[in-house]
């Protein structure tokens, strides 16, 4: 008993590393060999970017070993079914105003060359925005009101033989083209805010209506226009007949009733478009979910029908829900999110919250092709924007002697960098205040959004196939994971 008591000191003697020890273990004073530990089984098998409320985090990609497996935890799941498929995605991004392609075309070259790859390019640092709206002439975001056929006081021009593109060509149109040249799929959507004042029955850029009697020459104006974009290069994948038609305050504006917009797309937009052989899609109402009967109205007019693709909403007034009110009447229609906009006493965690439950999650959820947000950019007194012009509205980034990207920013980059246009909606379920939805791309990838609206930190799973993998959001915080 006695020998093996002395063995067991000995041996823990050594272990600690006695200087008698090491004498009669290695007598050569060469060092000890060093077992490694074992390497981790586990592989990872989903990569995870997270964007948090107080920007500690901004779309950062993490660490975590994300290994699916069947561990049981008490944690929420959230499931994924990518063989129940929904629509198909046109892209994420905002409204180059022409106020934005104004400050971006101030950059020196190498700072618009590097920002606009950021924006529109496909690499690791880039995030992908896919789809773009602009404005038919001059929006609230431009420095000064026009449109493309403007005449003296008391002159009408009703051959539009003075059409020209001359207000665009100086910034948005070679904005346009350099972003075209960096992804040349990217689809474009023409908005006007308000035709030539003389068409108009209180001849202003601000409210009035379209006379009646200048229904065709204004549907010859959207040809024109078509027509001459293209020979820019530009291809106008689609158009709404008016920018927010129960708006008439801002300027430019008008006032179009639904009444008004059926009748102007069934007897002349739609056969305009279709003698001159125009495949740009026609997408009505472009304005709030609290009034959905509006986009009904003209779908329930078969000739109008006929010629539009499907509705356009932002969310100003309503809830989201109301796409799929009209996605239940019309399924053989298209939906579509145009605008949305962050205001300048906007804080970055709530609006991060709410743009992602609303018109990124929500929208998706509710049968939109598209998720857009208001302005791509402006400089850091809001501006340039016309007389009566939204003087709050925060571009997704700032531009002045740096460039700062804001809120607008990561909300649409956590769908935009991961969902490339082609993408299939798949099925995912609402779990708690884990507000999610999720896609698969056309290379087969499985990209899932998850906004945790919870007032605290949440751990859930994401199960696919039977197996799972464990993760947690922050309160506010938005994570998109990609398998």
């Amino acid at each position: 008993m006695k020998g093996k008591m002395f063995l067991l000191i000995a041996m823990v003697s050594c272990s600690l590393g006695s200087a008698d020890c090491s004498k009669s273990n290695n007598s050569n004073n060469t060092p000890p060999v060093v077992t490694p530990p074992p390497p981790s089984t586990q592989v990872n098998n989903v990569d995870f970017w997270l964007t948090m409320g107080d920007q500690s985090m901004l779309l950062r990609k993490q660490s975590d070993i994300l290994s699916f497996g069947t561990v049981a935890n008490s944690y929420p799941f959230i499931d994924i079914d990518s063989t129940q498929t929904f629509q198909t995605i046109d892209g994420f991004g905002f409204t180059l105003t022409g106020g934005s392609a104004y400050v971006i075309n101030q950059l020196n070259s190498t700072d618009k060359t590097n920002l606009l790859q950021e924006l529109f390019g496909n690499s690791s640092t880039s995030i992908g925005i896919s789809y773009l709206r602009i404005s038919i002439g001059s929006s609230d975001l431009n420095a000064s009101v026009f449109s493309y056929d403007d005449m003296p006081a008391g002159q009408t021009d009703a051959n539009l033989a003075n059409f020209s593109l001359n207000n665009d060509m100086t910034d948005l149109i070679p904005v346009l083209k350099q972003i075209l040249s960096i992804n040349p799929n990217i689809k474009i959507l023409g908005s006007p805010w308000s035709p030539p004042t003389w068409m108009k029955d209180n001849n202003n850029s601000v409210g009035g209506s379209l006379l009646p009697q200048y229904y065709n020459v204004y549907a010859q104006y959207f040809v024109k226009y078509i027509q001459a974009m293209k020979t820019q290069g530009i291809t106008i994948d689609a158009i709404t007949p008016q920018n927010e038609p129960l708006n008439p305050s801002n300027n430019p504006s008008m006032a179009m009733s639904a009444a008004q917009e059926t009748d102007f797309i069934k007897n002349s937009l739609g056969p305009a478009f279709q003698a001159a052989s125009i495949s740009t899609k026609i997408i009505v109402y472009d304005h709030n979910c609290d009034q959905p009967t509006y986009p009904t109205t003209i779908l329930s007019d078969a000739t109008a029908n006929s010629f539009v693709n499907g509705s356009a909403f932002h969310l100003y007034a309503g809830d989201i829900s109301a796409l799929s009110t009209v996605h239940n009447l019309y399924p053989n229609k298209q939906l579509y999110f145009t605008e949305q906009y962050t205001a300048s006493s906007g804080n970055f965690a709530g609006d991060l919250q709410w743009h992602l439950k609303n018109v990124i999650i929500g929208s998706m959820r509710n049968w939109s092709r598209n998720a857009l947000e208001w302005n791509l950019a402006n400089d850091p007194s809001y501006g340039p924007h016309t007389v009566g012009g939204c003087n709050t509205c925060k571009g997704a980034v700032t531009i002045g002697s740096s460039i700062i990207r804001n809120v607008g920013y990561y909300i649409i980059a956590h769908a935009s960098k991961f969902v490339p246009a082609g993408s299939s909606r798949i099925y995912s379920n609402i779990s708690g205040s884990l507000n999610n939805v999720a896609f698969l791309t056309p290379t087969g990838q499985k990209v899932l959004i998850v906004e945790n609206d919870g007032a605290n930190a949440t751990s859930f799973n994401i199960r696919f196939n039977g197996k799972w993998v464990t993760t947690a959001l922050p309160a506010g915080a938005v994570g998109t994971y990609v398998w």
